[in-house]
């Protein structure tokens, strides 16, 4: 009879609303534990103390990795341009990695990561959620299946609201050094989706708009992006933040040899339309809710699948469904847009 594994321990560096919903997760998971939690703001402390029972807290990473108790892996949520520098940081200290979405800002400090992951013989894992919705495994299926066959078009809307309610005085949020911009910090789940299904792109051209945002943020809030794909057939991006008052759509249309199909509602949750050559859409399972953060809405909730993959794969039970060398591949075609502004 085989002992149970020992759980993986996982230390939090950022307890925002993601980085809390990483913790609260990972609290839950019968082969994990929370060994610490780290965030430079010390009026977060009481309330976490009662959340997370015996759980030590750290104003810095610094000071956890000189000072904190033995962890497994280190959880990167802070703000986007901290990313790739707390991810090294973790690595070198013989910590596997978990980077929330995007990895880094720069396709230089994302390869930066996935060289020192290799070099530490350490995981770097991307957070991915959205290819654990059941609509988008579903779409990964078919396309891979080729029951598409060739390819022609595949428009990508992203249509949400983010106001003055988001975008705080003084908060990081809406800043090019820390947040990066629209395709980083809201769309970047959607680029990793087109990659992942339908490969790279090239032949890009953009036009980028600023309807809404002035003195909200330091760059643009709609963008409308045209590619053709690098397997062929051709694309388009297009994405704003500049909805009213609240979410409007994702959604995902391709036309196809062999048919259609569509993939809707606000966070691409539901196929709204198939239409393919000899085949009849399954009944797919339920898509999780939406992530909440009060006024504001984010992509489906998928974080368990993603921190199930982590904990089994380091236990050596699975291999990484989302890793550092995707992500950077989403950071350097977002890179390659924004080349464009």
């Amino acid at each position: 009879m085989s002992l149970p594994a020992i759980p993986v321990r996982f230390a939090i560096c950022g307890v925002g609303h993601i980085g809390r919903r990483h913790a609260t997760l990972v609290s839950r998971h019968a082969g994990a534990e929370v060994v610490a939690l780290v965030d430079v703001r010390p009026e977060l402390q009481a309330d976490l103390a009662a959340r997370f029972p015996g759980v030590p807290f750290f104003l810095s990473l610094e000071d956890f990795l000189q000072h904190g108790p033995a962890a497994d892996v280190l959880t990167v949520a802070t703000p986007n341009g901290l990313h790739a520098p707390q991810a090294v940081a973790g690595l070198r200290h013989g910590l596997h990695v978990v980077i929330e979405k995007p990895i880094a800002l720069t396709t230089a400090d994302a390869e930066t990561i996935v060289r020192t992951a290799r070099e530490t013989g350490k995981l770097a894992f991307g957070v991915m959620q959205n290819r654990y919705s059941p609509p988008a495994a579903w779409l990964k299926q078919v396309v891979d299946e080729g029951r598409l066959g060739q390819v022609f078009l595949v428009q990508l809307n992203c249509f949400w609201n983010r106001d003055a309610r988001y975008y705080q005085p003084g908060n990081w949020k809406g800043t090019r050094a820390l947040d990066g911009g629209t395709l980083f910090t809201q769309f970047s789940h959607f680029v990793d989706l087109l990659y992942w299904v339908f490969g790279d792109i090239t032949n890009i051209s953009a036009r980028f708009r600023d309807f809404t945002h002035a003195g909200l943020t330091e760059f643009e809030d709609s963008g409308l992006v045209t590619f053709d794909l690098v397997r062929g057939g051709s694309g388009t991006l297009s994405y704003s933040t500049a909805v009213w008052d609240r979410n409007l759509e994702s959604s995902l249309t391709v036309v196809a040899e062999r048919g259609s199909l569509r993939i809707a509602g606000q966070y691409l949750d539901k196929v709204e339309y198939c239409h393919l050559e000899d085949y009849t859409l399954p009944d797919l399972a339920p898509t999780n809710p939406a992530n909440n953060y009060g006024a504001f809405q984010g992509s489906a909730a998928n974080h368990v699948q993603v921190i199930d993959n982590v904990v089994d794969t380091v236990q050596q039970r699975s291999s990484a469904t989302t890793n550092a060398l995707e992500g950077l591949k989403v950071v350097e075609i977002i890179e390659r847009i924004y080349a464009l502004r």
